[in-house]
């Protein structure tokens, strides 16, 4: 159902608009990895503190999650992403004229303050214009177009190096920061009626913030999306080290890795669209998880079977397509958990996902990306532990509960 204020027609519309916002995040992480290793020549520095600049980021995109949904809650959801925009493009210049490591760390981290805005009231946007199966399919949409930034950022990122150099990639986020927020400025819509704002008082946000990062269903949902996000998440992050070291293929042919990988997350969130109404939103979260499973188990035996090639990529198509059917249901199902705080919810969403991502970018991708049997592992290792959250989150669910008159959360009745 689409809100009052919303023509259905533009829904569509309104969901390009949202994907532009959210494809900023990962457009960031993905468009200088080939760049890493002319930024550490550059700076004299060693690959893994290189590395680090993708730390710097992912740490503060982490925790500004946490505020990005509270401060839309009370603010507008307009107003929010448009400020977050025009910050990340100034962040993304800086980085783009940085003369020293310590003044890019600088600006990665300015980058990540502002970059999950986007991700993060996106989709408190999805839930207070839509409902239901409606919902769903808009979230499909959105992931659908944003599933194109993973494939076209480090390839156009590896092009932009190879003939500019380094700070290419960096003055074109500025160039796209700066497009998105000139579209937006002009056709984003507010979602978020005055009536329905909260308030920023710090004892309500920490009870708030208690109440949803407390709440065993809301953290088991969280748990199978992120840790089934960060099997995929963890090719994304060892990307330079799995093509240029491990598959001998140069920093202008990333495609071979973020091609298949896009074509499974596209796919799998048009067959979630698709599916949307018809099938319920577990046995969908069940489909992608048994999708993820074979492609783990196929990726595992490719690498202890057959020596490093091309070939390694083939399993993680399926594995990102089984991923982008989880998405938008598990998703949904956590912020319909917190219907009067929404973006609230969605930050600590956000926080948890990006947070295990800051973690993986920090320590575990550099464990890992040893060799391709040990990135099958951790894949592997990942799916599983998704596997064992999502079956807390059916247990937990699975027993009576009321709604909280105050707050619309649902609780066990042994809470109320």
């Amino acid at each position: 159902m689409s809100s009052p204020g919303l023509p259905a027609g533009r829904n569509r519309k309104l969901a390009f608009l949202l994907a532009g916002f959210s494809a900023v995040g990962p457009f960031c992480i993905d468009a200088y990895l080939p760049s890493l290793e002319e930024i550490r020549q550059v700076f004299g520095i060693s690959l893994v503190s290189a590395q680090q600049t993708l730390t710097a980021y992912m740490v503060p995109f982490a925790l500004m999650t946490l505020w990005h949904g509270a401060i839309s809650d009370a603010l507008g959801r307009r107003r929010v992403m448009l400020v977050a925009m025009a910050l990340f493009a100034l962040a993304s210049l800086g980085c783009a004229l940085s003369n020293s490591i310590e003044m890019l760390l600088a600006f990665r981290g300015l980058q990540g303050v502002t970059a999950g805005a986007g991700m993060v009231v996106g989709r408190a946007v999805v839930r207070d214009l839509c409902d239901g199966a409606e919902a769903q399919r808009m979230m499909s949409l959105v992931s659908l177009v944003f599933a194109i930034a993973p494939a076209v950022a480090p390839v156009l990122g590896g092009w932009l190096h190879h003939w500019f150099g380094w700070r290419a990639a960096f003055f074109f986020m500025t160039a796209f920061a700066a497009t998105v927020l000139g579209f937006c400025w002009a056709m984003l819509p507010e979602s978020l009626p005055v009536e329905k704002r909260q308030p920023l008082r710090p004892g309500f946000l920490l009870r708030s913030y208690a109440r949803v990062l407390t709440n065993p269903p809301f953290l088991a949902a969280c748990g199978a999306l992120a840790l089934g996000g960060s099997g995929f998440f963890l090719y994304i992050l060892s990307a330079p080290v799995f093509l240029i070291q491990h598959l001998n293929i140069p920093e202008t042919q990333f495609i071979w890795l973020f091609g298949p990988l896009t074509a499974g997350l596209a796919l799998g969130s048009w067959l979630s669209g698709r599916l949307a109404g018809r099938l319920a939103p577990m046995k969908t979260v069940v489909l992608g998880l048994g999708l993820m499973g074979a492609a783990a188990l196929v990726n595992l035996l490719i690498c202890l079977l057959a020596p490093a090639g091309v070939w390694n990529v083939s399993p993680l198509f399926l594995y990102s397509l089984g991923m982008s059917l989880t998405v938008p249901s598990l998703t949904l199902m956590a912020l319909d958990l917190f219907p009067n705080q929404r973006g609230l919810a969605a930050s600590c969403q956000s926080f948890l996902q990006s947070g295990l991502n800051a973690l993986n970018a920090a320590v575990v991708a550099p464990v890992f990306w040893v060799s391709t049997t040990s990135l099958a592992a951790g894949q592997g290792l990942f799916f599983l532990l998704a596997v064992g959250s999502l079956a807390g989150f059916v247990l937990v669910t699975a027993r009576p509960v009321v709604v909280a008159p105050a707050t619309g959360e649902e609780l066990p009745a042994s809470r109320t």
